[in-house]
């Protein structure tokens, strides 16, 4: 129950496409199905032939949390945590990941399914998407983190504190409204639209892309001086780049730009 439920697949084009594949159990996670995905979208962050990668589910949902019989097979008092606080690739996989992640969001995402589409840089969803951070109802927080600090920040404290006490489901058109959704699509378009997202970030120098990433989520825990020390550093890097060299080139000889991500 690993390798057969986390697909890797790279796409012509610079895609790296991670599936959750478990759709008898709505993509419900066990511990084992877990390591799998960090390690997959390690090697897709790793992997020369990507440079946006799409996450979704199968069947209809996204994920619909941990596997309760799983996680009742180790005693609560023994179960402890799976890292340490400084363990950042494990407990924000998605966020540590260096190129852009979009989330293509089908059906039920719940509990750490619901973690794993705060921690996407943009997410597609249809319209029958449904999230829900039901931690409460366990006797447990947000389990990554992400419920407990990304979604504030990508909602507003009041919004996220009203979904965290309640447990409720947060559903598409509201998702759509509130900006936690980028996109609002058709079950059946889903895939195009998220295709269609990444190819808008193929255009893009992989170099910026990864310094932008790290800059705006890093930059939400740092203050303005502190982030500014770093952002003339990195645009520093920025001009010393070949990706930079070849934007201008590009741009003077009237050509489609090609990045190599140095």
């Amino acid at each position: 129950m690993t390798a057969h439920h986390i697909r890797y697949e790279v796409e012509d084009d610079g895609i790296g496409l991670i599936t959750i594949d478990r759709a008898e159990k709505r993509n419900a996670m066990t511990y084992a199905m877990l390591g799998a995905f960090i390690d997959k979208v390690r090697q897709a962050g790793q992997d020369d032939r990507v440079r946006v990668v799409i996450i979704t589910g199968s069947g209809g949902a996204f994920c619909a949390g941990t596997d309760l019989a799983d996680l009742a097979s180790i005693p609560g008092e023994t179960r402890g945590v799976r890292g340490t606080a400084d363990d950042h690739d494990i407990w924000w996989p998605i966020v540590s990941c260096p190129k852009p992640v979009i989330g293509a969001i089908d059906g039920y995402a719940v509990g750490m399914g619901a973690e794993f589409t705060s921690q996407c840089d943009v997410r597609i969803v249809t319209d029958r998407a449904r999230f829900a951070w039901n931690f409460a109802h366990r006797g447990l927080v947000p389990d990554t983190g992400a419920g407990s600090w990304l979604l504030p920040r990508l909602i507003g404290p009041s919004r996220a504190l009203r979904l965290l006490y309640s447990g409720a489901f947060l559903e598409a058109a509201e998702a759509r409204e509130i900006g936690y959704a980028n996109a609002l699509v058709k079950p059946e378009e889903l895939m195009d639209a998220a295709r269609a997202e990444a190819r808008l970030y193929l255009r893009s120098s992989p170099f910026s892309l990864r310094h932008m990433k790290t800059l705006v989520w890093r930059g939400l825990e740092r203050d303005v001086a502190e982030h500014m020390k770093v952002h003339v550093e990195t645009m520093s890097a920025c001009f010393k780049s070949e990706d930079h060299k070849e934007g201008v080139a590009s741009f003077l000889e009237r050509r489609p730009a090609t990045f190599t991500g140095r």
